[in-house]
Parts: C-alpha cells; sequence; structure tokens
C-alpha cells in the first residue's frame, strides 16, 4: 500500500469538504441536537464515496479517449483552487461571522434524510469538488487511482461521523468567528499547494 497517496486523497478530500457549508451545517445541527445523526452521516458519507468512485473512474476512461482533456481538466482545477483558495483566504482576513445551528423542532426520519439528499445531490459544486477536481487530481497517480480515492472516501466519512457525533465538543469552539478563520486560512494554503502540483504536471 502506497501510503503517501492515501494520505494526499484523505487530505484533498478533507480540504474540500471542511469549509461551511449548507451540508455542513445541517450535519452540525443534527448532532447538535441528536436528531438521527448516524443516518445523516452515513448518507452524506456514501454520496460522497459514489461520487469520487464516478470522477476517478470515468475521468479515466475519458482522458484516455481524449488524451487532450487531461491537461484542459488539470488547468481548469487549479484554476478553481486557486479562486478556492482566494475565497478561503478571503473569508479567513474579513469574515466576523460563526456558524449557528437554530433551534427548529425536531424532525421526523423521512424528511431529515430528504433534506440531507437534497443539499448532497442539489449542490452544484459537489460535482465539481468530487466528480471533477478529486477525479482530475487521482490521474496524478497512474495504477494508484483507486488507493487516492480511498483516502478521499475515508475522509468523507471520517469527517461527516466527527462532525455529527463532535457536534457537542464542537460546538463551544466554532461559535467563535476566529476559529473559522483559522480553518480558512488553512484550507487556502493547502488549496493553492494542490494548484501547484496540477499545474506542475501541465
Amino acid at each position: 500500500m502506497n501510503f503517501p497517496i492515501y494520505i494526499t486523497g484523505m487530505m484533498m478530500g478533507l480540504s474540500l469538504i471542511v469549509a461551511i457549508g449548507a451540508q455542513n451545517a445541517f450535519v452540525l445541527r443534527q448532532g447538535l441536537r441528536r436528531e438521527h445523526v448516524f443516518a445523516v452521516c452515513l448518507t452524506c458519507g456514501l454520496s460522497d464515496a459514489i461520487l469520487i468512485l464516478i470522477g476517478v473512474t470515468s475521468l479515466g476512461q475519458i482522458t484516455a479517449m481524449l488524451p487532450w482533456i487531461d491537461p484542459a481538466m488539470r488547468f481548469a482545477g487549479a484554476a478553481f483552487l486557486v479562486w478556492y483558495g482566494a475565497r478561503s483566504l478571503y473569508s479567513a482576513l474579513r469574515s466576523t461571522g460563526a456558524l449557528t445551528v437554530g433551534g427548529e423542532h425536531a424532525q421526523g426520519f423521512w424528511p431529515t434524510l430528504a433534506t440531507c439528499l437534497a443539499l448532497t445531490w442539489l449542490n452544484p459544486h459537489v460535482y465539481l469538488d468530487t466528480v471533477v477536481l478529486l477525479g482530475t487530481v487521482a490521474t496524478r497517480f497512474p495504477g494508484d487511482e483507486m488507493l487516492f480515492a480511498a483516502g478521499a472516501m475515508s475522509a468523507s466519512f471520517l469527517f461527516f461521523f466527527a462532525l455529527g457525533y463532535g457536534a457537542t465538543w464542537l460546538r463551544p469552539v466554532f461559535a467563535r468567528p476566529a476559529a473559522w478563520r483559522i480553518l480558512d486560512l488553512t484550507i487556502a494554503v493547502v488549496m493553492w499547494m494542490i494548484a501547484g502540483k496540477l499545474l506542475g504536471g501541465i
């Protein structure tokens, strides 16, 4: 097992999913309220795993048939990462907001699951992150694409279950805007490092 590739996939996956968003806020809310936590975390993790698998397998076949797509996707992926990092840096420098969780009434299991699926599969950014971006980065590791994908999948399950079940301990931390600023700054650095590696292969 080429452990560094697995770790690269895990770090890449974590960098993409830890940013503040509707899905993460929903998982955190469910964890804080202790409502259907396992089902929500499992749904998010499995959804990411499916999308990552699609990206790694389908992009590899496409680039084999159309070689010009590989450098094009690398350039597009790097450009997105530069923008994503810049947005995270801007958020780290300017944002004063914190993630808050409302006090809505409890939802039933099926409405909760439907909301979770909608926040995941109806978000256009999830396809760019998992299918396009992770699928493109995986091509940097010929023969070990699935190992990279396994790392990214592990990151999704690890993050969502940690967020859902660790919400009680996370709430005091991320109620402070400074915690999100540090997180956003870290994301910016990681995104730019990966963009540099992608551009190095063009």
